[in-house]
């Protein structure tokens, strides 16, 4: 993110806010450089910058800074953003036009219903692109006003097309998203934090559900929300493994799964 949007979510994420509402210490509080240079030691092969607009007359300046800076780490999938106003159609569009491969879009901190008028040309441009969207719905760490399963249901009825990935995994409405993946082909999830001890602590993945990952293993996407994590990246690899669904599931998710959907 833009440098002083970071300092702010760090700022946030410091005071314990309310939609977090429990202590979260950024594990990788870094420069950008330093930052970029960690993903690569790493190992990590491509990454996104994921804004997201919170309030109007913002997207459009953060997808400026987003092109900027994939053109200048070719390792960065160019990332845009959009927000219901009247001018969301128009700077979408620019942005596709403009090379953006994944957009963000969090429903929880924007605060918006995904199925706002103002979007449906969004939807519309993104779907016929073909080009994924990162999309925080479900309902954790707080709920929303327009969280959880049944916007996003509405939303794929009327696109039903649409790469959406549904970031968390869909936390903490995990079942319901795995749902809304079973019915809808293009509908993949990223496992954002989801298994880590901070996240089980609290809205942990029902053990009873591990079995319905097998089938759905081409859709998967690891996830990490590097910087802002309170935990080690590698944490998160190791949730994963533990799972227990094999070398190959692992492989997809981490991997092959990413670079197919992105002809990486």
């Amino acid at each position: 993110m833009p440098k002083r949007v970071m300092d702010r979510v760090w700022a946030y994420f410091d005071t314990v806010g309310p939609l977090t509402g429990r202590r979260w210490p950024i594990v990788y509080r870094a420069d950008e450089t330093q930052r970029v240079e960690t993903l690569r030691r790493f190992g990590v092969r491509a990454f996104t910058s994921l804004v997201y607009a919170h309030k109007p007359n913002m997207a459009a300046w953060l997808n400026d800074w987003a092109a900027q800076f994939a053109r200048a780490t070719p390792d960065c999938l160019a990332t845009a953003t959009f927000y219901p106003e009247p001018d969301a159609a128009h700077y979408v569009a620019a942005a596709v036009d403009g090379g953006a491969r994944v957009f963000k879009a969090h429903i929880q901190v924007g605060n918006f219903d995904p199925n706002d008028p103002l979007l449906d040309a969004v939807w519309g441009t993104l779907q016929d692109a073909r080009v994924p969207v990162v999309i925080h719905c479900g309902s954790g760490p707080t709920p929303g006003e327009h969280t959880g399963p049944e916007p996003i249901r509405r939303l794929l009825t009327r696109y039903p097309k649409l790469r959406l990935i549904v970031a968390h995994m869909g936390m903490p409405e995990y079942s319901d998203f795995l749902d809304v993946c079973e019915r809808f082909p293009d509908v993949r999830l990223d496992t954002t934090m989801v298994f880590t001890r901070f996240v089980d602590d609290v809205m942990p993945f029902p053990a009873d559900q591990h079995d319905r990952l097998r089938p759905l293993c081409d859709r998967i996407l690891f996830g990490s929300d590097f910087p802002n994590i309170p935990h080690r990246y590698a944490d998160a690899l190791i949730a994963l493994a533990d799972v227990g669904l094999g070398d190959d599931w692992l492989r997809k998710v981490l991997y092959h799964n990413a670079a197919e959907l992105f002809s990486l």
